[in-house]
């Protein structure tokens, strides 16, 4: 694929009277729907883990170069911005997210576009965000092109979104949100059919921390727990009080899950070790609970481990913050993918506990992500997942949804 492929001019509007969008976007996207799959193919035989994604910028730049757009490239090379529109003072610029990072695993589909990488694998769809993203503003560069274009689209092709820290915020130190009135992302679904998309208003996602406890004390023999700090029951408490505690001392409609995943202490049977850890993620719904989570589950390890003579350090890391879509933008997106896709195609998402460093967007500015439907008939897919993947029928529905949504809300004065 070359990247001129997609560049080519939408066709004229049509007759007087009536909305020429759907007619554009049906034209552009039947010339260029097998050009957007062979992007997304390209990316997913070439991931790149996060924060070493410079190949797979500067392959998305060159898209948009050759569209005659002017991507530049973040400092460290692994990410791009692109404005498209008039940069005339007062006029609205809305920004669209696409995240461009792989995750840490082997791909064992077997399919052509299979990954060339090992260790490395698109098994969350990112690969598809970048391509939906890049093709909305190729299209929308069309329409500015023609003055039909009623503002100014910024596109964030965001590195680092699969580790911590993240890349978010790395993208709106480089200007990603300069006088941006909202943000709109999409994420994949595949439980929700190809064709569908799912909105919400208020939380979508959670905060995701992580936290790593370490206990020592006097170890020794089996048979003398007495003469010990008995590190490993210290240890059992703490993972199982602090999850049942929390759910006590935090607002249950706040959403907060304390949840160990790693606990490592001792070799023998019959030997009390004298370190170990336990490692775990906490998740909260609510933005205000997750300000003062770190400070509640801290005190609530202590709590648990108290009277047990060991020693106990917590070091408590943030995540992201829990993804909170605002209703005004949220109400637009609906809309929008209701115009695109007929009502009967947008459902309500439902709320996911699992994090997204979209969220750091909506810390600046007003904005939402919605579900991009990508599910295959027969197919029960998850995301995370080594044989993850999509159906590719949705790149066009999400290029159409985006380009309907950045219409709306850049003549939305309520953004």
């Amino acid at each position: 694929m070359t990247a001129s492929t997609l560049s080519a001019d939408l066709p004229t509007p049509c007759e007087p009277g009536t909305d020429p969008l759907p007619a554009l976007l049906d034209d552009w996207l039947g010339r260029h729907q097998a050009d957007l799959v062979a992007l997304r193919r390209h990316l997913h035989a070439h991931p790149e883990l996060s924060g070493h994604e410079q190949n797979t910028a500067a392959h998305l730049a060159g898209v948009l170069t050759a569209a005659g757009l002017t991507p530049r490239l973040l400092p460290t090379g692994n990410g791009v911005l692109c404005e498209i529109g008039p940069d005339e003072p007062g006029t609205p610029l809305i920004a669209l997210r696409g995240d461009i990072d792989a995750l840490p695993m082997d791909d064992v589909k077997d399919v052509p576009y299979r990954s060339t990488v090992a260790g490395a694998c698109h098994a969350c769809g990112h690969d598809v965000h970048a391509t939906v993203v890049t093709g909305a503003g190729l299209a929308l560069a069309e329409l500015a092109a023609r003055g039909q274009l009623p503002g100014r689209v910024r596109l964030l092709l965001q590195p680092t979104e699969e580790k911590f820290p993240s890349g978010a915020p790395q993208m709106v130190a480089a200007g990603g949100l300069a006088d941006a009135r909202a943000v709109f992302a999409f994420h994949c679904d595949p439980k929700l059919p190809t064709g569908m998309v799912g909105v919400r208003s208020g939380p979508l996602t959670a905060a995701a921390d992580m936290m790593r406890v370490r206990l020592s004390g006097a170890g020794g023999h089996t048979a003398r727990p007495h003469l010990t700090a008995d590190l490993v029951h210290a240890l059992a408490k703490i993972v199982v009080e602090v999850p049942a505690l929390v759910s006590r001392r935090a607002d249950p409609r706040s959403g907060i899950s304390v949840v160990f995943g790693a606990v490592h202490a001792g070799q023998a049977a019959n030997a009390i070790p004298r370190e170990g850890t336990a490692e775990a993620t906490v998740r909260v719904l609510d933005r205000a609970a997750w300000g003062e989570a770190p400070a509640l589950v801290e005190e609530l390890v202590h709590a648990a481990a108290a009277g047990t003579g060991t020693r106990v350090e917590v070091d408590y890391s943030r995540g992201v913050p829990p993804v909170v879509n605002d209703r005004t933008a949220a109400a637009v997106f609906g809309a929008a993918a209701a115009a695109a896709l007929g009502r009967e195609h947008v459902v309500e998402a439902p709320i996911s506990m699992g994090g997204e460093d979209f969220a750091w967007y909506l810390e600046h500015v007003p904005g939402a992500m919605a579900r991009l439907g990508v599910g295959r008939p027969g197919e029960q897919l998850d995301l995370h997942q080594p044989n993850f993947d999509v159906d590719e029928a949705a790149i066009g529905h999400g290029v159409r949804v985006l380009v309907h949504t950045a219409l709306a809300a850049l003549s939305d004065p309520s953004l």
